[in-house]
């Protein structure tokens, strides 16, 4: 880690405001006494002991508010997929995991593979502004993009209007396949999603410095996967070393 604590620049406040995005189930979820839990919450937890700081959670459901809110100073870091949309107001460490971005379709679907999706009359369900929705706004020709208010809320929006393709995080559309007994998992994933650490762009240079080397000890350290394994979060695997994932 940096020898110099950059505190003022990450925190000007002298609270470490950290946005908690609980659209990804992966990442963060709400406890029965409505406190958020999951991975991104201890690793918030720790780098505010790091800092000296108390930790406030800006809690959001979907990865867009996540975003704006560090963008607009109402947070002071966050946990983003990387994408290059994201990239405007927004500098990001390399990431700590890596999830898979699936598709899931009914049993008596024609599409059998990822190729079958981006077909005339498809319609794709997917979580607006989420980093799969981003990924698919670029890839996806023919089919049609539905977006849904959170991540969450993507298969409820398949079902309930007969669309042909729901698009999410492997674990969220598992989780909601056990709901349902005529729904299967495309096991492709059509995209790997790059999870990260950022901070608004104009808290610096050395803000990032600090906040990069903490997401590299995290991992270095065995932090990330024992926190993966305490959360119970399966099919995810740790993000390699910034140096071994540049480019």
């Amino acid at each position: 880690m940096p020898d110099t604590l950059p505190v003022s620049a990450i925190a000007p406040s002298g609270t470490l405001r950290v946005a908690i995005n609980l659209g990804n189930a992966v990442l963060a979820r709400r406890e029965a006494d409505g406190r958020p839990a999951g991975v991104s919450v201890d690793l918030a937890a720790e780098l505010a002991r790091r800092l000296g700081l108390a930790v406030e959670h800006v809690v959001v459901d979907a990865a867009a508010k996540s975003v704006e809110a560090v963008r607009s100073g109402a947070a002071d870091v966050g946990f983003f997929a990387v994408d290059p949309v994201r990239g405007a107001g927004i500098s990001f460490t390399a990431p700590y995991v890596l999830i898979e971005g699936c598709y899931l379709v009914r049993d008596d679907s024609p599409i059998v593979a990822n190729a079958d999706v981006d077909r005339d009359g498809n319609r794709v369900a997917v979580g607006g502004g989420s980093a799969y929705d981003l990924f698919l706004s670029r890839e996806l020709k023919a089919a049609q993009i539905v977006r849904v208010t959170t991540s969450q809320a993507v298969v409820e929006t398949f079902v309930a209007q007969r669309l042909e393709v729901a698009a999410g995080v492997r674990q969220q559309l598992e989780a909601d396949r056990a709901r349902h007994d005529d729904l299967r998992l495309i096991d492709e994933p059509f995209m790997v999603i790059r999870q990260a650490m950022g901070v608004a762009q104009g808290r610096g240079d050395a803000a990032l410095r600090y906040v990069a080397a903490f997401v590299e000890e995290m991992k270095a350290s065995g932090r990330v996967a024992q926190l993966l394994a305490r959360h119970g979060i399966e099919g995810v695997s740790v993000a390699p070393p910034a140096s071994a994932d540049a480019g």
